[in-house]
């Protein structure tokens, strides 16, 4: 009995231990919340950085190729990551939603490239760095006859090349 509880101490230290371990391991870098959890750890100047950190894309309205104010904010971080990352080249892709005919998304899908093209280039973007492809309503993202879908699908991809 008088060894006992000497081997019971160590083995509630023991566990107390384990328990502290295990919830360390299992908490969350604040770095990584700021960054939204996922992509947290790209490599700075890396695609993935891209994509998480700046965003890739900006939506439309129907029938515009007016560049939003969210669009904006987006266009913005694109500009100033490409300014720090200036080995990159981009393309931008010019997309419409499935209402219209193809020829009318294919130029609807074109002006929505220009006018990211000329948002970025009036931020500082060398334009040579810059190229734009029309897809009009080939590629859509979401495929659904409502809102829901065609709002998804009117957008330009700022795509590192």
């Amino acid at each position: 009995m008088r060894y006992v509880a000497p081997t019971l101490t160590f083995l509630r230290s023991l566990a107390l231990v384990a328990l502290v371990v295990t919830v360390a391991a299992c908490a969350r870098n604040p770095a990584d919340s700021a960054n939204g959890g996922i992509g947290g750890n790209a490599t700075p100047g890396s695609q993935q950085e891209f994509l998480v950190a700046v965003g890739d894309r900006v939506f439309f309205e129907t029938d515009s190729s007016v560049v939003t104010a969210e669009g904006q904010a987006t266009l913005d971080k694109q500009a100033a990551w490409l300014s720090r990352y200036s080995q990159y080249r981009v393309m931008i892709e010019g997309h419409a939603d499935e209402r219209g005919t193809r020829e009318y998304n294919i130029a609807l899908g074109a002006r929505r490239a220009a006018a990211v093209v000329n948002y970025l280039v009036s931020r500082g973007v060398n334009q040579s760095r810059i190229s734009s492809k029309s897809f009009g309503k080939e590629r859509p993202v979401a495929i659904c006859n409502d809102i829901s879908c065609w709002s998804q699908n009117r957008r330009a991809v700022t795509v590192i090349n």
